[in-house]
């Protein structure tokens, strides 16, 4: 049986055809239980010699050639018709599939007999959708974050497609995926989301070949095609709370788009004049008053000044918006049982460096009016709801695999009172990131990741990286952390720009950097007869959360060093344990740090050994002094002949007893 059709819409793709298909082909579904479809929409290049390619090589690859319609929504269509899978997952030519993605989709949709299921989406391009921060297993179209993710890279059951007629409007058409996304919602009785697995990857080509490159563009009928979304939408729902709440996405992205920044500062003004009058009449002719009036104070106020058709007010608050910052403070960064933690405040700016603030007067709460001010139309803008569509939430980015995670511990959007009638909205908690687990259940991948806060506050959003103290380069003050098992290393540092960031397992920084950086001065003798470790008590703290960590040391500055298995048990004063046997020359040799990362080149030691007679006899912190009497026994101890006749001696003394 064919659980999952992919359907691919091909043009003029390229070598990136070869580029996506090993994710498509290589998925963790056997190759009898999917079938991947392209159809080709009349390329012109030899797109369509390199898809015959790959059928040709896999039997579970299809391909199908149509004339040029000039936009995705015919090629799906014909995809659609041929599909012979329960489900369907559309993939655009030059994306990527998590390996496992089909197999997850296919069995949460089969376990919640889901019409549409929703995979996690990682990408270069797009922002974190907050919808991703669980898996769910069923909603409906009730469910407000339906509306954040509109693309069509979801999986559909072919049955469910089929008894409603769903197809994608054919040729240019401009938003084909959300009327074709809408219609599908608004029909489904059970939605599922995939949260806990990165299903697709919405790549940037380096080409800039992208089918989002037509996101927006007068002449594919933009405005018409917004009209039509929202009557649909309007006509599958009654007036009300939900209606508004459906309709508030495509408010706020394509008409309140018109009127805020970069675009009304970036684009001419005899060019963006014509986008801001017919989103105008859109607004006015389609969309209800609840939908503006649900919006945040700022998009408000925008909205008012679009209804009112004032292109000149609204281009002049786009270019004070626009300067607002916003602040992350970040304080008691440590560690706590394996977790990463820290306390967060998060708090906006005008562009002259003073909050934003809210005023109150007669009883009504105003937004600042230093902002406003010299902004026409916009005099004591009242605020009727601070927290309206306001978030805050900590993201943490796999920096080599563009993968996103929401940490535990929330951040509260709160009204802070500053005194003399003057308040400011702010997002304070605390982060709390557990690398054994943040990955969907799973421990965060080898690699560096970056924390990251996602605000909108008052309907101004921002994003910014956690910037903490600390000299750039360096371990952050939660020092290194030694968790799990099989142990791994986490070693928070400062970036060179003094932003936070967490590499696990050594992907650039080293831990035998901090621990040979500290000024170590311990000694520790060995425990003679024992056989028992020689431990040396190293920089600390090294948190831990789990088994001791296995290393190698290498003992010896020569060509060829002795190498030996030891082990480094975390804790307030972490200790680096060797064993007491070496075989080593007698001497003073320095001790480098070997981990499964490998060895830095040309890293100081963590230690010095000394070595008599093939035992260990103390290890030294790099900075230890040796005494008097130690310089003079390793002096006599390291002497062939002293040895020689040492052992001697010994043996005389045991047959004497």
């Amino acid at each position: 049986m064919i659980k999952v059709s992919v359907v691919v819409a091909v043009y003029n793709t390229g070598r990136y055809v070869e580029e996506c298909a090993p994710s498509l082909l290589q998925q963790s579904l056997s190759a009898d239980e999917y079938e991947v479809i392209y159809v080709d929409d009349g390329s012109t290049d030899d797109t369509l010699e390199r898809l015959e390619k790959l059928a040709a090589e896999h039997a579970h690859v299809r391909v199908f050639t149509q004339a040029n319609s000039g936009w995705p929504g015919k090629p799906r269509n014909t995809g659609m018709g041929h599909a012979r899978g329960e489900y369907i997952q559309f993939v655009d030519h030059d994306d990527l599939l998590g390996h496992e993605a089909l197999e997850r989709l296919y069995e949460h949709a089969r376990r919640n007999n889901s019409d549409v299921v929703i995979g996690k989406m990682s990408s270069t391009m797009v922002r974190p959708r907050r919808i991703f921060r669980h898996t769910v297993d069923a909603c409906t179209v009730e469910h407000d974050e339906l509306m954040q993710t509109m693309s069509p890279h979801k999986m559909f059951r072919r049955a469910f497609v089929e008894e409603h007629g769903l197809r994608f409007p054919e040729g240019p058409w401009i938003l084909e995926d959300l009327l074709f996304v809408s219609a599908a919602y608004l029909a489904a009785e059970r939605i599922s989301v995939l949260g806990d697995y990165p299903c697709y990857y919405w790549m940037k080509r380096d080409d800039g070949g992208n089918n989002t490159r037509h996101r927006f563009d007068l002449r594919h009928g933009f405005f018409d095609n917004v009209r039509t979304i929202v009557r649909q939408i309007k006509d599958g729902t009654e007036p009300g709370d939900l209606q508004d709440r459906l309709l508030h996405r495509l408010y706020h992205v394509e008409i309140l788009s018109r009127t805020r920044e970069p675009e009304i500062l970036a684009v001419p003004g005899d060019e963006q004049r014509p986008r801001f009058d017919e989103a105008r009449r859109v607004a006015i002719e389609e969309f209800p008053p609840g939908v503006r009036d649900r919006q945040p104070a700022v998009s408000r106020l925008r909205a008012a000044l679009l209804e009112r058709g004032d292109f000149a007010a609204a281009r002049e608050l786009a270019s004070r918006i626009k300067e607002i910052t916003l602040t992350p403070e970040v304080g008691g960064l440590r560690w706590d049982g394996g977790v990463l933690t820290a306390d967060v405040r998060l708090t906006q700016y005008r562009g002259d460096g003073e909050p934003l603030v809210l005023v109150e007067r007669d009883g009504r709460l105003l937004l600042d009016p230093a902002l406003l001010d010299g902004v026409p139309g916009a005099e004591e803008w009242e605020v009727s709801d601070p927290f309206a569509y306001a978030y805050a939430d900590l993201i943490v980015k796999d920096r080599d695999r563009e993968d996103w995670w929401y940490p535990e511990g929330d951040l509260d959007v709160r009204l802070e009172e500053l005194g003399d009638g003057r308040s400011q909205v702010v997002a304070v908690g605390r982060l709390r990131l557990d690398p054994a687990i943040l990955a969907g259940g799973r421990p965060l991948e080898r690699g560096v990741h970056d924390i990251w806060a996602y605000v909108q506050m008052l309907g101004v959003d921002r994003h910014v990286r956690l910037t903490v103290e600390g000299e750039p380069g360096t371990t952050a003050a939660a020092g290194p952390a030694v968790l799990g098992e099989p142990a791994r290393i986490a070693i928070p540092y400062v970036t060179g720009s003094g932003q936070l960031a967490l590499d696990l397992e050594e992907r650039q920084r080293r831990l035998a950097d901090d621990l040979g950086r500290g000024l170590n001065t311990g000694r520790s003798r060995g425990r003679r007869p024992s056989g028992e470790p020689v431990e040396l008590p190293l920089p600390g703290p090294l948190a831990t959360a789990g088994a001791p960590l296995p290393v190698k040391v290498r003992i010896g500055a020569s060509k060829k060093p002795v190498t030996v298995a030891a082990e480094i048990v975390g804790g307030d004063t972490p200790v680096l344990r060797i064993p007491d046997r070496i075989k080593a020359p007698a001497g003073r040799h320095p001790v480098s740090l070997v981990t499964a990362a490998g060895e830095r080149p040309k890293a100081g030691p963590v230690a010095f050994a000394v070595v008599r007679d093939g035992r260990l006899v103390r290890l030294e912190g790099p900075a230890h002094e040796p005494s008097a009497g130690e310089r003079l026994a390793d002096a006599v101890g390291s002497n062939g002949q002293v040895r020689r006749v040492r052992r001697v001696l010994g043996r005389a003394a045991r047959r004497i007893g």
